[in-house]
């Protein structure tokens, strides 16, 4: 039950996601798609109170649980993210607005980005964490709960793991294509160069002379 919840809530995410920014920039209904987008935290709810109805119920605490606080925390952590960038795609593409801005590719600009992005992972470790420690007190002496307490390590390995990912991008920052030591930076296609091209016309008396001679000499 908990598994097809799980399901549920996925798929019932992406539908509330679609029906409320197709109400808001498509039929031109901003404040009924913006009621829409808020009832993505219900299903979070929803999916909290049937969990904690199952244990209560003498369920085992199982691997289902644990996925459904990791879902929850996820959510928590990353579902705004998620939310805003679509919406700032769909407001481009259906509202007129200017496309939304991409985030930085190179340098530190993009170390703090990833950063930021695992801030979210951080905030979904605890908040799953959270989830399963009140499960386990819920749940007290009279169920195994070392599952449930299991579930916290693979949260926050996973945090740990992006983490490591995010580090790596301010310890070795990326570079932009051509910014490399001792290397011209590319110019983009159409970009004019930074000497100007001389006209025939423009270049000093001598010089010509001196082409034509080497010219003749050739010949």
């Amino acid at each position: 039950m908990i598994v097809t919840l799980i399901v549920v809530c996925e798929v019932g995410f992406w539908v509330l996601l679609a029906a409320g920014l197709a109400t808001r920039y498509l039929l031109k209904m901003p404040r009924a798609g913006l009621a829409l987008l808020l009832c993505e935290p219900l299903l979070e709810v929803l999916l909290l109170v049937v969990t904690a109805i199952d244990l209560k119920n003498g369920a085992d605490p199982d691997w289902r649980h644990g996925i459904a606080a990791l879902y929850i925390g996820y959510t928590v952590g990353h579902g705004h993210r998620t939310v805003k960038w679509l919406d700032g795609h769909a407001a481009h593409r259906f509202g007129g607005a200017p496309p939304p801005v991409k985030p930085p590719r190179y340098g530190t600009a993009r170390a703090r980005h990833e950063g930021t992005v695992w801030l979210g992972s951080v905030t979904a470790a605890a908040v799953a964490s959270g989830l399963l420690l009140l499960a386990t007190w819920y749940v007290g002496d009279d169920g195994n709960t070392d599952g449930l307490r299991s579930w916290i390590f693979v949260a926050w390995r996973a945090a740990g793991i992006h983490g490591l990912i995010a580090l790596s991008y301010a310890i070795w920052p990326k570079k932009a294509p051509g910014h490399d030591f001792g290397k011209a930076p590319d110019k983009a296609p159409g970009e004019a160069s930074a000497v100007p091209a001389r006209n025939p016309e423009h270049v000093p008396d001598r010089l010509v002379g001196r082409a034509r001679e080497d010219e003749e000499q050739v010949r």
